[in-house]
């Protein structure tokens, strides 16, 4: 029988002590959760197509569900949005689902449509990301979610053990990039030898971000605005999902909800998953045992500074020496460059597609405002100059230095001299195979596995959990990996909890 927990006893069973059925290193959690009845490929091939409701339709979760409605092989059942009314989300109904039953709660269209549906993509704010996989999963529903797989640690590590207690589901998370050239050219260069001995993995990002304008002496959270035209503030209770009351505020939504702590993850959950994930799933890195925020700009209670400098630091692993992560973010907070760095032209990702910025439920409209995010991949603003690219990655090893962008963008080594001189030895790799929206629905299939499922990708978005906290508290914190704690600062390891869901929404997290 499950256990049910109480608002009361959340904290105490999840963040502060850490251990034990949740996220400790038992294994109590996994057993607790039911396995669903899931669609298998089997029942899905009469039609060859896998049918889909898309959670999240304007913007990112618009590009989301063209990309998925390009394929050919997924077939639009219902789709839901709380801002059902706004201009991207009445432009993806009109132009690509007209025929899908339509709703502003996941909750009602399950309900309701259940047995109708095989998979779900979810494409709504951070902090909403993991109750609603969480339904879908508990109905054997396979899951699509846009990156970061959630907004906690412990929220990534129910979603994982949910995964490992239900092989026969399908999840992939959206660092589309992982489906990509740079992709099987990092593997297949870990396999060759060329990259090894790596002692440090640089990446930044430090192109503007619209949904960060405030100022950092803010001393409360915004005053309630009324709501946009055809919301109600039942739409608004839903969006709020599992977290605490917040009156709205445009600040909030439509598309400013990552700068906020209590929303969303940052430049670190919003880039960091399309840098950083190669090099954290075939360096074999999983956790830090440290992370030190070494540079904080404007540190406040409510929103996430406006730049910051993360240290990451890993244990060896079998004959891979240990290793340092630093990430860079702000406009004005570039890493230093290595020798060369600028003989090799910047390799850009050109196969992404881009919905006019990189967060999800960007705006009404569906475009982001004057000022918006670069494309992934662009070159740095104007006073950087040369091939410096404004998010990407350096990757020092023993003998190689290696220069990247985001995405799929390919690895250069650098300098331009050594790169010529090993160009004929370098392996090949596959560079034309399925994009990762056609991944997900093949394996739905049965006919791939997926590249990105929550078993891999839940350590790196645990990793910038650990990151998030570092900096929300501006301390170092230590982590034993072991027991899943961090070992230096009660508060800091409650917050790999951050705070019990509201009355409601606890069903979610049963263990």
């Amino acid at each position: 029988m499950k256990n049910k927990l109480s608002r009361r006893n959340f904290i105490r069973t999840t963040g502060i002590a850490a251990t034990g059925a949740v996220i400790g290193g038992g294994t109590a959690a996994a057993k607790g959760i039911a396995r669903p009845e899931i669609i298998t490929p089997e029942a899905m091939k009469s039609s060859s197509k896998v049918n889909m409701a898309y959670i999240g339709i304007a913007n990112q979760g618009a590009s989301d569900l063209r990309s998925f409605q390009s394929t050919g092989l997924a077939n639009p059942v219902a789709v839901c949005d709380v801002d059902l009314d706004s201009r991207g989300a009445q432009a993806s109904i009109k132009d690509y689902t007209p025929k899908a039953k339509q709703f502003r709660d996941y909750r009602e269209m399950f309900d309701k449509m259940a047995g109708d549906i095989d998979a779900v993509q979810v494409a709504i704010p951070d902090f909403a990301h993991f109750p609603a996989c969480m339904a879908a999963m508990q109905l054997g529903k396979h899951v699509f979610v846009e990156k970061p797989l959630s907004h906690t640690f412990l929220e990534a590590d129910l979603l994982k053990r949910m995964a490992e207690n239900n092989p026969k589901l399908v999840t992939q998370m959206g660092n589309q990039g992982h489906s990509g050239e740079q992709y099987f050219q990092f593997k297949a260069w870990v396999d060759a030898g060329i990259i090894k001995d790596v002692t440090k993995v640089v990446g930044h990002m430090n192109s503007s971000r619209r949904w960060h304008p405030w100022d950092p002496n803010i001393s409360r959270y915004p005053e309630a605005q009324p709501l946009p035209e055809g919301m109600t503030e039942k739409d608004w209770d839903t969006w709020l999902s599992q977290s605490f009351y917040h009156d709205f505020n445009d600040k909030y939504h439509p598309g400013n909800w990552r700068g906020w702590w209590d929303f969303g993850c940052g430049a670190l959950g919003d880039w960091g998953f399309h840098i950083l994930d190669t090099a954290h799933q075939f360096l074999n890195l999983e956790y830090p045992y440290e992370v030190n925020p070494v540079h904080i700009k404007n540190h406040n209670d409510y929103f996430y500074p406006l730049e910051e400098t993360l240290v990451f630091r890993f244990p060896s692993r079998g004959d891979m020496p240990a290793l340092d992560i630093e990430w860079y973010d702000g406009q004005e907070n570039p890493p230093e460059l290595p020798e060369g760095y600028n003989s090799i032209e910047a390799q850009t990702d050109t196969n992404i597609p881009f919905s006019g910025g990189a967060a999800e439920g960007m705006g009404r409209g569906g475009q982001a405002p004057q000022g918006g995010q670069m494309p992934q991949g662009g070159q740095m603003p104007q006073g950087f100059g040369g091939n410096r690219l404004a998010s990407g990655k350096i990757i020092y090893s023993k003998e190689l230095t290696f220069k990247g962008g985001t995405h799929s963008a390919p690895l250069s080594i650098i300098p331009s001299d050594k790169a010529n001189q090993m160009a004929s030895s370098l392996p090949d790799y596959p560079k034309d195979q399925s994009n990762h929206y056609e991944n997900f629905l093949k394996a739905c299939l049965g006919e791939e596995k997926t590249r990105s499922p929550f078993e891999i990708v839940a350590p790196l978005s645990q990793t910038f959990s650990l990151g998030i906290i570092a900096a929300r508290l501006n301390k170092k914190i230590l982590f034993n990996s072991e027991t899943k704690e961090i070992t230096n600062d009660k508060f800091a390891n409650s917050l790999l909890a951050w705070t019990p869901p509201r009355k409601g929404w606890e069903q979610y997290y049963n263990v």
